[in-house]
């Protein structure tokens, strides 16, 4: 008898750890309008990525193509342009919140939008384990207010505030 409770504990805790993750599923927005979110996106502040170290001034421009989003980033790294073309591809059944970005082949990464501005003038992305974080804007700088907001909702989605670093934005804006 006490085999079977001891096992019983165990899948109960195995199942409300499984329901507790479940429900810790990274959301994104509900759809995307890929010829809004085209342009100029300026990052605000990331999670720094291995390729981005020592990075300032980043930018990334998407452009919709014909089965592609065509992705640019650009930025100052070492002072000199750091520049890198890409591919983005939208996860079928998305609705353009998921995408498959592709820089080197055959390699691809998750782009998930999980909060967007209803004006499409900032924007935050990340992918479904939480290993990356970007918050991006149409200008090199965010109104305290609204970054504020952002950052209340990335609390709210579980994200480690002590990885996400400003990005230096001075040359951008300086150049406006």
């Amino acid at each position: 008898m006490k085999k079977i409770n001891i096992l019983s504990c165990i899948i109960m805790s195995l199942l409300s750890l499984s329901s507790c993750k479940s429900n810790n599923t990274l959301q994104t927005v509900k759809q995307v309008d890929l010829n809004k979110y085209s342009g100029k996106w300026y990052e605000i502040a990331a999670y720094p990525q291995w390729f981005e170290k020592g990075c300032s001034n980043t930018t990334a421009t998407y452009t919709a193509k014909d089965g592609y989003i065509e992705v640019f980033n650009s930025s100052i790294k070492k002072n000199k342009i750091n520049n890198i073309k890409g591919k983005a591809f939208v996860v079928k059944g998305s609705d353009n919140t998921k995408l498959k970005v592709q820089f080197f082949f055959p390699f691809k990464g998750n782009y998930w939008i999980i909060d967007l501005a209803d004006d499409y003038s900032w924007a935050v992305v990340s992918d479904p384990k939480k290993k990356t974080l970007w918050i991006l804007s149409r200008t090199p700088t965010i109104e305290l207010p609204i970054y504020d907001k952002i950052i209340q909702n990335i609390i709210q989605k579980g994200f480690d505030l002590t990885k996400l670093k400003k990005t230096d934005q001075s040359l951008n804006i300086n150049l406006k």
